[in-house]
């Protein structure tokens, strides 16, 4: 079948290199060339984290861990902080989990701030919170900095961050944050199939979870760190994943982190402006735009241009390329086209002319 390049949200394009590592004949999990494999990593994993702490590999999507946190981490309440639909989904995750929890919620297109975050603290009945720092149902990137900041002010408060698309684009400085855990998964910014889950938590985590009795094996991070200690993870890791998050941390760091930032804020803003160009607005609260993927309006907002989603993607995937038409209660009065992982001005100038030539038929 003919290949349709990737412009969602996720997964993104897997370059052949990162195929050829995931295709390494299997070793032992519990050998020592897992082990070692494991602790190859384990530094630059650590590197891209700003980190002293282990950093975990999880057999599953991001999900898995977010549930996990929830049951590790929540013996109170936990505030979901929520700006679209997978952050809204934390909230009802955590409510099938059994925890007790409340929405902290603001309108669609806005970002979480800290003023309204530390309203909710000050009540004094959260143990925990949620926070997804790059909502891609929406495109907007919350400001991380700001919401950590609050920890020094709660300590005894879990703060749980899901940087799923934003990990590898942007800088995540998790220890000068002073955030308990940070996941993400890896068919997004990372760039490798989907399927693998990297995360880490800090010691208030980790001690905090040992007293949860319920907290489950499969994503007990306590297991995780046991196991990390010897370069293991608690059970049968996708070890294919393992082989193309080496190759690809090889081309991170070949690449360097603050180029590889740089790149995504500087596609990011050629979309926009190609946005611009057609006349569109954008969906997102200015100045909290996504710098791994951009949400367009597509509803007469002032100076917004209005188009048919459906046939804007069939033109353009009839010329190899798919994006993607909204997703939620957004779906069809926004679009949404990516930048993040290996993307180059080049190979974006390549979906521009694409999309050009699809609004010409419109």
């Amino acid at each position: 079948m003919e290949h349709v390049k990737l412009h969602i949200p996720g997964p993104v394009e897997v370059s052949e290199k990162t195929f050829q590592a995931f295709r390494q004949p299997m070793i032992g999990h519990r050998g020592q060339g897992f082990k070692d494999l494991y602790a190859r990593i384990q530094p630059q994993l650590q590197q891209l984290l700003s980190t002293k702490q282990l950093v975990f590999l999880s057999t599953s999507s991001a999900w898995g861990v977010m549930e996990g946190a929830l049951r590790n981490l929540v013996a109170r309440k936990v505030l979901n902080c929520m700006c679209g639909a997978f952050s809204d989904k934390w909230f009802d995750v955590a409510r099938r989990c059994g925890k007790d929890a409340e929405a902290l919620q603001v309108p669609w297109g806005s970002p979480i701030r800290a003023e309204e975050v530390e309203k909710k603290l000050a009540t004094g009945q959260f143990d925990a919170l949620t926070v997804i720092h790059n909502e891609t149902s929406t495109g907007v990137m919350s400001p991380l900095a700001e919401i950590a900041a609050l920890k020094r002010k709660y300590p005894d408060v879990m703060f749980i961050v899901d940087c799923v698309s934003s990990l590898t684009a942007v800088k995540v400085e998790f220890d000068k944050l002073g955030i308990d855990v940070v996941l993400a998964g890896t068919q997004k910014a990372f760039a490798l199939p989907p399927g693998l889950t990297v995360f880490t938590c800090s010691p208030a985590a980790l001690a905090k979870a040992a007293t949860a009795k319920d907290r489950g094996y499969y994503f007990d991070l306590v297991e995780f760190q046991k196991n990390a200690e010897q370069s293991m993870t608690p059970s049968t890791p996708s070890i294919g994943h393992v082989y193309a998050l080496e190759s690809k941390l090889e081309d991170i760091f070949a690449e360097g982190l603050e180029n590889r930032y740089a790149r995504h804020h500087k596609l990011a803003q050629m979309t926009r402006d190609w946005a611009a160009r057609h006349g569109f607005a954008l969906f997102p609260e200015k100045g909290f735009e996504s710098v791994t993927l951009t949400c367009v309006s597509n509803s007469a907002r002032p100076g917004g241009r209005v188009v048919d989603v459906p046939k804007l993607q069939k033109l353009v995937k009839d010329q190899g390329f798919l994006i993607d038409g909204g997703y939620g209660k957004i779906k069809g009065t926004t679009f949404r086209i990516s930048n993040m992982g290996d993307e180059t001005e080049a190979t974006m100038g390549q979906l521009y002319a694409a999309l050009d030539e699809a609004m010409k038929q419109l």
